[in-house]
């Protein structure tokens, strides 16, 4: 759906749709790491003329280094800039239901289009505490949440029967993001599992998404850093453009198999995102536990130069 239709659709009640390219924001912060509103306006901005669908608040947006009131602020701020140009997604995932349900309320009630949520990761639950956890989410607010399969890296990884078995009790009110590995033969038993509907985001930096979108996945929640390729990528796939696609998804590739963690990621898209001159400052809060050294930043470097070159930007 276009922007425009998608806009008026939202203006008479009726839901964002879900699916595009959604990047997940960094978080910019100031010297004395405090968050930036206007650095986040502007990058904001930034993704939508690129030609993002909408936009997530999620893991790599450093949502783990925020206290609980600056989680709330950093949602309700995003639903600002968005000005109606999009669906905001914001994860909501904490280590007990009782604060998930919070920010999801909070979320809603301050325009956001979904959320998002990863299991608690400070402790160990069999799938009967994991299925409460996001049946309590479902039933506490009437917009779709995403549940966010991270397992693969972080958290505890819910099976697919389960989260087919969370489509079957509630339908679309629930979206998936799996990322745990292998992401291609679960994203299809997922569709299997729920006859072909369920809505499923590739959630892997674009590293499985020309896979992905072959299987049918609806939806890509690559870094903020470099969405403009990521949305041709997503364009030549739609277009049945496979060569231009496997172009494109190969220096993807090779860009984004640099970072080995969430941290790195972090750093490596905040870097590129000054480069462009989309926020001022780079910084992290601390700890952080990757540091570009001068080597790595010279490939990252010249990753993105050949990456503009094969999109033609």
């Amino acid at each position: 759906m276009e922007h425009a239709e998608a806009a008026a659709a939202s203006e008479r009640g009726a839901p964002w749709p879900l699916g595009g390219v959604l990047p997940v924001f960094q978080t910019p912060f100031r010297q004395d790491e405090e968050i930036d509103p206007g650095a986040l306006a502007a990058e904001i901005d930034w993704l939508f003329g690129n030609g993002s669908d909408g936009v997530v608040m999620g893991m790599v947006s450093e949502v783990a280094r925020l206290s609980s009131e600056e989680r709330d602020t950093l949602c309700m701020l995003a639903c600002r800039f968005a000005d109606s140009r999009g669906p905001v997604i914001a994860s909501v995932g904490a280590e007990s239901s009782h604060q998930a349900v919070r920010h999801a309320r909070h979320a809603e009630a301050n325009g956001a289009a979904a959320v998002m949520a990863i299991a608690p990761v400070t402790v160990a639950i069999d799938v009967s505490q994991l299925r409460r956890y996001f049946e309590r989410l479902v039933t506490a607010v009437a917009i779709p949440v995403v549940v966010q399969d991270a397992g693969g890296y972080i958290g505890a990884s819910l099976s697919i029967d389960a989260q087919a078995q969370l489509y079957t009790d509630f339908g679309d009110r629930v979206a998936f993001k799996p990322e745990a590995p292998p992401a291609g033969p679960r994203v299809t038993r997922l569709l299997e599992l729920t006859g072909g509907r369920a809505a499923i985001f590739e959630g892997r930096a674009g590293l499985s998404l020309v896979e992905s979108y072959q299987r049918g996945v609806v939806g890509t929640m690559p870094g903020a850093d470099v969405c403009w390729a990521v949305c041709s990528l997503w364009a030549a796939l739609s277009n049945g453009d496979l060569d231009r696609a496997y172009e494109i998804h190969a220096c993807l590739v090779a860009l984004a198999s640099i970072p080995t963690s969430i941290d790195a990621f972090v750093a490596v898209e905040k870097h590129l995102l000054v480069k462009q001159g989309v926020i001022g400052s780079a910084a992290r809060r601390e700890p952080v536990g990757f540091v570009l050294d001068a080597e790595t930043t010279r490939q990252v470097d010249r990753l993105l130069d050949r990456l503009r070159e094969v999109v033609g930007t």
